[in-house]
């Protein structure tokens, strides 16, 4: 049998030896970001932004350009066919862009590309698709056979004029809201530095 001694000294040798095997074993944890090992795992539904005023908006503006596009295409004859055409167009790229959006934002996506504006990129596509809907509703309701789908494409197209504007508004104010953080961020920054600059009279002497 071995002493207490002989067993401390054997297991002092064992620890040492298992953290060198451990050191030196291939199987270490990893140091990835999480989100690069999870992919497309990581993404994540945002309720807040879907409950929120500017994801119900969103999603209200999909249903219904695409209601008004479905209404549109259910028209077999039509003479003359351009305030048709034109309507059909409006709607469908409003559906498409505002679908993207809405995908984008209520997955955090937008996070992820940090270099373009989305908040003006949403006051663009909101505005436009305003101007667009409104004129394209009211050539069809001037240029319509009094149809049940001409009349319900233009009822849901001025529905669909209604809610980009209201989405319009809102997007401007915030990007107002944002126009001014950014600017009072940068005053407070140059404030700071400025400062940093009087205390410190070395940096006077060399700028003289």
């Amino acid at each position: 049998m071995r002493s207490g001694e002989e067993l401390d000294g054997f297991e002092g040798e064992a620890s040492s030896t298992s953290m060198i095997s451990g050191a030196s074993s291939p199987y270490q944890p990893t140091t990835e970001p999480v989100s690069q090992r999870r992919g497309l795992a990581g993404l994540r539904c945002d309720p807040d932004y879907l409950r929120g005023t500017f994801g119900c908006l969103k999603v209200a503006q999909v249903i219904l350009a695409l209601i008004a596009f479905i209404c549109i295409e259910t028209i077999m004859e039509c003479s003359p066919c351009e305030g048709l055409y034109f309507f059909e167009f409006v709607s469908c790229s409003a559906f498409v862009v505002t679908g993207v959006l809405l995908i984008l934002f209520s997955l955090n996506l937008h996070m992820r590309i940090p270099q373009i504006n989305w908040n003006l990129t949403d006051l663009v596509n909101t505005g436009l698709s305003t101007f667009f809907f409104f004129i394209a509703s009211i050539v069809l309701a001037a240029l319509n056979h009094k149809t049940g789908a001409e009349i319900a494409a233009v009822i849901f197209g001025f529905l669909a004029t209604a809610v980009y504007a209201v989405n319009t508004f809102l997007a401007v104010q915030k990007w107002r809201v944002s126009v001014r953080q950014q600017s009072a961020s940068d005053y407070i920054r140059a404030r700071t530095e400025s400062r940093d600059v009087d205390g410190r009279p070395e940096i006077q002497r060399l700028d003289t």
